[in-house]
């Protein structure tokens, strides 16, 4: 009966070591996964930080060549009115200057002095032709 219970306590002792080690063993495994976990996570912030950087990176190249390209286009725009506009007053000029030496012409056209003047520079100008 005494060896039966040696042998018991043995067993229970052997068990219990066994246990633990388990134990110890299911631990250490649990702490490396923790720490896997704990990496992978580390990583994921990482890639999803540089993702939303990137991102966020070409949005602002994207929103900056837009409105480069808008502020170009309001450039040329403006540009090509001012022309077309320097083109109407120049029309304008010219037809006011060709309006004022007609009215000047006939004015002093209509004098006999005026006529004679007139022919005296007509023929000069045959002349020299």
């Amino acid at each position: 009966m005494l060896g039966e219970r040696e042998t018991g306590i043995a067993d229970s002792i052997a068990t219990a070591e066994r246990v633990k080690n388990e134990m110890s063993q299911l631990k250490s495994e649990n702490e490396k996964l923790l720490a896997q976990a704990r990496e992978e996570r580390t990583q994921m912030l990482k890639d999803a930080k540089e993702t939303r950087d990137r991102i966020v990176g070409e949005a602002k190249d994207q929103a900056k060549a837009e409105a480069n390209k808008i502020i170009i286009d309001a450039q040329q725009q403006i540009t090509q009115q001012k022309n077309a506009a320097l083109t109407e007053v120049k029309n304008e000029i010219g037809t006011l200057a060709l309006e004022v030496a007609e009215k000047i012409l006939r004015k002093q056209i209509n004098t006999a002095e005026g006529q004679e003047m007139y022919m005296k520079m007509l023929a000069e100008d045959i002349k020299l032709n």
